[in-house]
């Protein structure tokens, strides 16, 4: 009597044993797949991702997770089967896929520890504002290759037997304005070269130039339409693309440095 006792407990015990490491496993993996386990790590990499990615993890979108890794492991289980996995091909894919992750992390890393501050994107308003203040001019311009042909339109355009506009569009180097009417719309002189600028801020509203004007582009006729006082964005409408800008200014300094340091033979 007191043996099946003893054999009793003893099988009691060990079926609480083996439910209480089921329970455990399952504690630790997403599933079981064709008796392998999936860790629950793989999970949270996944969700990871997302969240970098700006995207909230709501109980749908952790389900979708769950039912992607457990797809994932299906297939990497077929693919295994077929020996895909020791291939050469799938070997140079891996290296190329471990060296995409660890740059990532590098750069990453980098971010982390070299943030944009408050006072570098306030110093790089100033000096955008500093640079763009006074007055913009909204003007227009033909360009030709020859300096005759320049002086023929200012006298067409002159004697009214042609408009500025439809010669811009039919006769102007220039493909960006020249499809506008010679359109250059609002910009502060110093977008353009100085013979440009030069002579486009010595006319006055309406006024065309009396000879054509030779920079580097070849001859230009120019009109001026408009003159404003700079429009400047304020500081809190334009930081998020500063902050941006300087990031990516840092960080290509950062990867410049690497590679001028770097001994390639």
């Amino acid at each position: 009597m007191k043996l099946s006792i003893l054999n009793k407990t003893l099988r009691q015990a060990m079926i609480f044993s083996a439910v209480a490491l089921s329970f455990s496993t399952f504690a630790q993996n997403i599933a079981i797949v064709n008796g392998k386990a999936v860790p629950k790590s793989r999970a949270e990499a996944l969700a990871q991702q997302l969240i970098r990615s700006g995207r909230p993890i709501t109980p749908e979108v952790e389900e979708q997770i769950k039912e992607e890794v457990v797809a994932r492991e299906v297939f990497m289980q077929e693919a295994q089967k077929l020996g895909l996995d020791a291939s050469a091909d799938f070997k140079d894919q891996m290296e190329l896929a471990r060296q995409t992750i660890m740059i990532r992390e590098l750069f990453m890393e980098f971010q982390k520890k070299n943030p944009v501050t408050d006072a570098e994107i306030k110093a790089e308003y100033d000096k955008f504002t500093a640079a763009n203040s006074g007055k913009e001019y909204h003007a227009r311009h033909i360009l030709v290759e020859k300096e005759d042909q320049a002086k023929a339109i200012i006298a067409s355009i002159k004697k009214g037997s042609a408009k500025f506009e439809d010669i811009a569009k039919k006769q102007s180097k220039d493909p960006g304005s020249g499809s506008k009417g010679g359109d250059l719309d609002w910009a502060a002189p110093s977008n353009f070269v100085k013979e440009f600028s030069d002579a486009m801020i010595a006319l006055k509203k309406g006024q065309m130039t009396e000879q054509p004007v030779k920079t580097q582009f070849g001859y230009h006729i120019i009109r001026l339409d408009e003159v404003r006082e700079a429009q400047i964005p304020k500081f809190e409408e334009v930081k998020p693309q500063i902050s941006q800008q300087l990031q990516q200014l840092k960080m290509n300094n950062y990867q410049q440095d690497l590679r001028t340091k770097a001994k390639v033979e």
